[in-house]
This record gives C-alpha cells, structure tokens and sequence, in this order.
C-alpha cells in the first residue's frame, strides 16, 4: 500500500480508541539482522572476489554504482528474499541494504534502480559467466580448505545433481523436455561433501538448455553454446585442492542417460587425468563383478526389474542394414529379475537424499527458478549470483552446527535471522542499530554474531 502513495491508514473499529498506521519513519529498515550477511562476505571474501572477474565497459564518468556495488546489492537481496530486481524501487534508501554495500546510510547515495540492475544482468556475455563459474568454486575451495585446517582430507565426493527450471515466456534457448513435461531450463548444481561429513557444500551452479532427448529436436544455437557455456566439464578438478584426498563423482541415475545429459560425459574423459573416480550407477552393469549389460537393457534400480528391447532389430536400424518386409512391430518386453544390488553402493548412494533439500532450498528458499530474462546468459548470470547467496547461507549455518538451528533451512534462517525491524542512529563516533527488545530469537542472533566477530559491550 506505501507504494501506491498511501502513508496514513485508519482503522476505526479495531481498538476502543481509533488505530492509526503510518509510514513516516525515516532510518528504519525490517532486514535489520541482514547485518550478518556483510560479516560472513567479509571473511569469504566472495563478493569482492566475483566484482573482480568481471570487466569495466562503462564509461568512467558516468559510473554511479561500482560493479562491487551491484554484485553485493544482488547477492544480499537475493539473501533476504528478494528473488528479482522488482524490489530495488523500495530498497534503495533502505539504511541496512546501504550498509550491506559499504554506503553511509544517511547521507550515502540511494541504491541502483531496478532498470540498472536488469542492465548489469543483461551486459554478462558466456566469457563472463565461465569467469563467474571458476571464481565461486574457487572461492568456496578455499574457504573449506581454511575451514578444515590440519584435518586430513582423505575423501572429496562431488555430487552433479540437475533440476528444472520452468520457463514462461520467450526465454532464449527454452526447449521442451518430455522428462519433466514442460519447457525449461535445466541448471546442474554441484555440491562436494568431505570425508564421512553429511553436509553437501554448494560449489558452483551452472545453468543448461532443456537438451531435447530426440535427435531430430537438437537445435544448432543450443549446440554451439556448449563450449563456452561453463558446462561442468570446465569445473575445476576439486580434488587438486587436496593432493592427498581420493575424490569420487557420484551422481543420480537418471541423468547419466544417452543423450539427455552431455554434462555427464565430465567424469569420463577427464578421470584417467585428474584421478577423479567415476562411482558405479546402482543397477548398472559391470558393479562389483556383475557381468555387463547387452545393448538394448534398461534397469530401474527402485524396482529391480530390466526392460529388454530388441537388441538386433535397433542395431539394424543404427547400422543403416536393409530392414526385412513386414507390418510394423512393436519392441516385445520381457521382465528379468537381476542380482541383488551390492551393499556398498546402495550405502554410498543411500547418503544422496540430502540433495534434494538443496535443491529445495534453492527453488523455494532463493528463487533459483526466477530466471524470466529473455537473453539466456542473463539468466544464467542470475542463477550464480543466486548460487553465491546461498553459499553465504551455508557459510552462516555452519556458524549454528553446535545448536538446533544448524538443520533450519534457508527460510527459516532468514526470518529468525534477518527479518528485524531496526532503526538506524549515525553520529559522529559510531552506527547504532536499535533492535527490538522483545525479539523471539535474540538468543540465536546474538550467538551468530558473536561466532563472526561481534564482542559483548
């Protein structure tokens, strides 16, 4: 209602006495915990880090927001649930958002509009985005090799998960994906886990076209923006963070499958170089001296039942041999009833259920799907930048592993967390936030500050 001009409202019947609402009160803001967000980028130092890769094309007399600027004034409103830039016309005077970005919040220049950001999104180019890729994982490596210290790494496991991204409009390269009956995007985001710990770090995100399954579906644009798309097979081998830790890719069944996936190809062609170990798929062949499949077997390792089409009659057609006459078959199916799946793989694929609460969190929590631009690299800008938010989030509640709210998730964290009415006082000497006294979770909010730096006084 304040954004339609309205700053008084009356209600008169509510109380004995009449209710007035207004919104008149200068140097407030409702993110005031949003505050622990610039801690926790300060000591990952991301933000800084992804301005950095990214060049200057505008001319220098006419920059009113610096790239840092933009960079963090995203990642934070992404942090504080703001999925697009629709929000910035209301945040740009906000005293916290100013002070997230390193602005004075009175006397600091309002924030950029939501025009400018659409422009910063829109100026990313593939270079850009392959640049923005390497830094995030690069940075994210460094902060869990400071974190873990003298800890022996003796396992790195990299879980590639894809999901859905539903599009609604003229998206660049949107195709139609019969998998998930729509049309879409198709991110991979990966995750690395170390060691026997059940946490699955976010590391980067990198956003695909809906491949089509059919041959004749592949559209030449899509293909050419494979080698420069930041595809997981430019993600930098995690495992030379750690010369001594064996790292394994492990990833979901269902995209390592002929033609739906080109991603899937990363582990192996690159194994026999970086020494990164391609796990078995459960229910595939050749797992623990299973003897292989023949062509033409498909098995779902939930029911444990093998699909057998007619081997000879599709390497006919593949082979391009003259077909015999005769009326039209369909592939005759025939059940079997496999080995028994060994332990050992259903244990190690039993600890990626987790994943799917990141992707949960992603989609839900931060807008991960918000990618309604039309140009396909501008999206794919948002969706790392939404990437970056998260690590943040993570890097946060890690600071909560010895309380209850190490398992909150990205929702949860931001309401008890950053959504604090405060009022702002600047003087001469200091910054003073006033918080409400009656706050539910002072307790926990105290707690994250001072793990990131705060001191009692």
């Amino acid at each position: 209602m304040a954004e339609q001009g309205v700053q008084t409202l009356l209600f008169p019947q509510l109380f004995d006495k009449p209710l007035v609402a207004t919104f008149d009160t200068p140097q407030q803001s409702s993110d005031g915990g949003a505050i622990l967000l610039k801690a926790i980028d300060d000591e990952l130092k991301l933000t800084g880090q992804l301005a950095a890769c990214l060049p200057e094309w505008r001319q220098a007399g006419k920059i009113e927001h610096d790239l840092s600027t933009l960079i963090r004034q995203r990642c934070f409103g992404l942090a504080c649930g703001y999925a697009d830039a629709n929000a910035a016309a209301q945040l740009k005077a906000d005293p916290i958002h100013k002070l997230l970005v390193g602005r004075d919040p009175e006397t600091g220049p309002a924030l950029a509009s939501q025009p400018t950001l659409s422009r910063f999104e829109n100026a990313v180019g593939p270079r850009d985005v392959y640049r923005l890729t390497q830094t995030l994982a690069e940075v994210v490596i460094a902060h869990h090799q400071a974190r873990l210290g003298p800890k022996r790494v003796r396992r790195i496991t990299i879980d590639l998960d894809p999901t859905d991204d539903p599009t609604h409009g003229q998206q660049e390269l949107s195709f139609f994906n019969g998998h998930y009956d729509t049309w879409c995007y198709l991110p991979v985001v990966a995750t690395l886990t170390f060691n026997a710990e059940r946490t699955q770090h976010l590391v980067t995100a990198v956003l695909r076209p809906a491949m089509p399954t059919r041959p004749w579906e592949r559209s030449a644009s899509c293909a050419a923006c494979w080698p420069s798309s930041g595809s997981p097979s430019r993600l930098p081998r995690s495992g030379s963070a750690w010369m001594a830790a064996s790292p394994r890719r492990r990833c979901s069944p269902s995209s390592t499958r002929k033609g739906s996936s080109t991603w899937s190809r990363w582990p192996a062609t690159s194994s026999s170089r970086s020494g990164i170990r391609r796990l078995p798929r459960p229910g595939a062949g050749a797992i623990e001296g299973h003897r292989a499949e023949r062509p033409g077997l498909r098995r779902d390792p939930l029911r444990g039942e093998v699909l057998e089409a007619q081997a000879a009659r599709d390497h006919e057609s593949r082979s391009g041999a003259p077909r015999r006459p005769g009326p039209a078959r369909q592939p005759a199916l025939r059940r079997h009833q496999p080995g028994p799946i060994p332990r050992r793989v259903y244990e190690i694929y039993r600890e990626r259920g987790d994943t799917e609460n990141r992707l949960k969190e992603l989609h839900y929590g931060l807008g991960f799907d918000r990618t309604s631009c039309s140009r396909f690299w501008a999206n794919a800008f948002r969706v790392l930048l939404t990437a970056a938010a998260y690590v943040l989030l993570q890097a946060l509640r890690a600071r909560l592993a010895a309380t209850p709210a190490a398992s909150y998730q990205v929702s949860t964290l931001r309401e008890r967390l950053f959504k604090l009415g405060a009022r702002v006082q600047v003087s001469a000497r200091r910054i003073v936030l006033h918080l409400p006294s009656a706050f539910p979770w002072l307790a926990l909010w105290q707690a994250v500050a001072l793990a990131l730096g705060a001191s009692p006084g």
